[in-house]
């Protein structure tokens, strides 16, 4: 196991090392999870619609009819009501991707004793390119970052990959790997939090030791287009990051999604953010605050603690190609030896924080 012997910060700050309760959150467990999340085997399913239709017309709010099949563990096959819509803003456009994210809205009364119990509206992602060879991994890629956030912390969006069959009556069946996200509401529920609808945060409001886990991850997978104070244009806060609050106001813990533009997942058209010295997005870029750099042994050493975790779940994505497996091992074994080494660690993060600029009065 590499250990950090010396950030540069301090004497206080090596000691935070061996304070175990004051991790930014408790080890991953399943508790509280729905069934459909419960378990992390590939589901194969059947969505069948006017899926032709539903990318051509790419509807925001309307919903298509549609039906959803899948197979039970014991070999019995559901079939439930179901309608869908696409969803998402650069993917649902067509010159991004023919094939947008899809949101399933099932009809409650068929979810009773299924897999589905309690389910409502679901996020699916899909392959975004469907003649381009190489999308699905990219799909893969982006489910693992998912899997590797929700292995650190239970405050995560939980996911369950599916292998579907789209079928359409006026065109031929077509086969890929899609994932679907937790609902936001399920994520507070189960981990006691409420939903907070803000336009814009300070950095003070948020629990600075979240908010410092949340920097490391998007700096472990090479993300920079997130914010945790900003929202997207005509949105409410923040960009790629949902906020939970256990009360009605600050301390506000942060809930990072979309990890496409990374380059842990390395897409053809993610580019970095242009407001950030990156000529491309594999270039990692820490975004974390100076006011945190006292409590970085600490969040590094919960990365230290699950590396060989996420090395396991990588190993085990069966439908992930050898190729995808060696990217992903290898872009986190990267970041593994910055975060060994002292003095990387001093160049990379402490000295790259970031000073937030006061707001005006």
């Amino acid at each position: 196991m590499r250990m950090i012997r010396n950030c540069g910060l301090g004497t206080a700050a090596i000691l935070a090392l061996a304070a175990t309760s004051a991790h930014a959150d408790e080890p991953h467990s399943d508790a509280g999870m729905a069934p459909l999340f419960a378990d992390d085997t590939v589901l194969d399913v059947t969505l069948e619609g006017p899926i032709e239709a539903l990318m051509l017309v790419r509807p925001d709010s309307a919903y298509l009819q549609g039906r959803f099949t899948y197979t039970e563990a014991d070999g019995t096959e559901r079939l439930l009501g179901m309608k869908f819509r696409t969803r998402g803003n650069y993917r649902r456009d067509p010159e991004h991707c023919d094939f947008a994210p899809i949101l399933l809205n099932f009809k409650k009364g068929d979810l009773a004793g299924t897999l589905f119990a309690g389910q409502d509206k679901l996020k699916l992602v899909t392959h975004c390119q469907t003649n381009v060879v190489g999308y699905e991994q990219l799909l893969l890629r982006e489910y693992l970052a998912y899997r590797l956030f929700q292995e650190l912390s239970d405050i995560s969006y939980a996911t369950r990959l599916f292998h579907i069959t789209y079928v359409d009556p006026e065109d031929k069946p077509l086969t890929r790997y899609g994932f679907v996200i937790e609902d936001d509401k399920a994520v507070a529920k189960r981990n006691g939090f409420k939903i907070v609808k803000k336009r814009s945060l300070q950095e003070s409001e948020n629990d600075s030791r979240r908010q410092n886990l949340v920097n490391v991850f998007q700096y472990m997978i090479g993300n920079t287009e997130y914010s945790l104070v900003n929202p997207e244009p005509k949105k409410k806060c923040c960009h790629n990051s949902d906020v939970l609050s256990e009360g009605d106001g600050p301390p506000y813990t942060q809930l990072p999604f979309d990890f496409d533009f990374s380059g842990f997942v390395n897409a053809p058209y993610a580019q970095p953010n242009p407001r950030y010295p990156i000529p491309n997005v594999s270039q990692r870029y820490y975004r974390g605050l100076c006011s945190a750099n006292d409590m970085l042994p600490e969040t590094l050493q919960a990365f230290l603690d699950k590396e060989e975790a996420f090395y396991r779940i990588i190993d085990e994505l069966e439908p992930a190609s050898r190729r995808t497996k060696r990217h992903v091992r290898s872009y986190l074994e990267s970041f593994y030896d910055v975060i060994s080494d002292p003095a990387l660690v001093q160049e990379r993060l402490v000295e790259m924080c970031y000073l937030p600029v006061p707001p005006q009065p």
